[in-house]
C-alpha cells in the first residue's frame, strides 16, 4: 500500500514537470512566426520554399551567431518527386544556446548575381532566454 500512496503523487509530479517544459523543436516556415522567442536548448528548424533549378539558392547572410547554433548544413527536398524543375524546399537547424538577441537573415538570389536584390528575403529577430 504505501508504495501506491507515493506512485500517484510521483506520477502527478512527472506529468506537471513535463507539461510546463518547453517543446524541444520550434518550426518555422514563414516570416509571418517572427519574432521568435526561443528557450535556451531549444531547437529552431526553418523550412523555406526552394527550387534551385531555376538558379535561385538561398544563403546565410547573418544566423544570430551570438544566440544560435547552425546544427546542420542546408538540406534540399522536392515536393514533387520526378518532376523536373519542380519545387521543393529547404531546411535548416539550429539550436538557440545562449541568452540574448539576435537576427536570423537569409536571402534567396542567384549566387552568379551578388549585386542584384534578391528575389526573396527571410529576416527573423531572435531572442534567447
Amino acid at each position: 500500500m504505501t508504495a501506491a500512496r507515493l506512485l500517484l503523487p510521483l506520477s502527478l509530479a512527472l506529468l506537471a514537470a513535463c507539461a510546463s517544459a518547453p517543446k524541444q523543436n520550434i518550426t518555422v516556415e514563414k516570416q509571418s512566426s517572427c519574432p521568435l522567442a526561443l528557450k535556451t536548448g531549444q531547437n529552431l528548424i526553418l523550412t523555406l520554399p526552394s527550387n534551385p533549378t531555376t538558379g535561385y539558392r538561398w544563403a546565410i547572410q547573418d544566423s544570430a551567431g551570438g544566440v544560435l547554433r547552425v546544427l546542420s548544413p542546408e538540406v534540399y527536398s522536392s515536393a514533387e518527386s520526378g518532376v523536373i524543375g519542380g519545387g521543393g524546399q529547404s531546411t535548416w537547424r539550429f539550436q538557440a544556446f545562449a541568452a540574448g538577441q539576435g537576427r536570423l537573415r537569409l536571402t534567396s538570389q542567384q549566387p552568379w548575381e551578388p549585386e542584384a536584390e534578391p528575389a526573396e528575403t527571410f529576416d527573423c529577430a531572435i531572442t534567447v532566454n
